[in-house]
């Protein structure tokens, strides 16, 4: 999707990101669809990483977005094997939920440097999820399988 690869921009320039990426999420895959990588993570879009290792696994168990500003300075966060394994301190991902309230997966970005302000970009990042789950919605009435 065209659109998805301008909003990816739109996520990187808004969080001060170099990562950032549309991925599909289910209880045992996680799968790189669009992104946008700056930082040379090194994914392409198709390649997979291990669903246990992601925290877009606990997105999908319970829907909500995550942010961190600093992992390392976060209590909740910086003994959480997910970024020391990936080697980012922050993060920001929000769930894509298509028509019917059906987890597709997550929008999301990384960078190996600590971000403030995370928080207040999470509306904007929200109307962006919203926009590609209804592109989906739109191209496959069955994207969530």
């Amino acid at each position: 999707m065209p659109e998805t690869e301008e909003m990816l921009a739109d996520v990187c320039a808004l969080t001060g990101m170099g990562f950032a990426a549309v991925a599909r999420v289910t209880a045992d895959r996680w799968v790189a669809c669009q992104l946008l990588d700056r930082i040379e993570f090194g994914l392409k879009p198709g390649d997979e990483l291990k669903i246990k290792t992601t925290i877009c696994d606990e997105i999908r168990a319970s829907g909500q977005c995550v942010f961190i500003d600093e992992v390392s300075a976060d209590p909740s966060w910086r003994t959480h094997h997910t970024p020391a394994m990936y080697g980012f301190e922050s993060y920001i991902s929000i769930p894509i939920i298509l028509e019917g309230g059906r987890f597709f997966g997550t929008l999301c970005a990384i960078d190996p440097v600590p971000r403030t302000g995370l928080k207040t970009v999470v509306p904007q990042m929200e109307a962006m999820a919203f926009a590609i789950a209804r592109a989906l919605d739109e191209i496959t009435p069955d994207a969530s399988r």
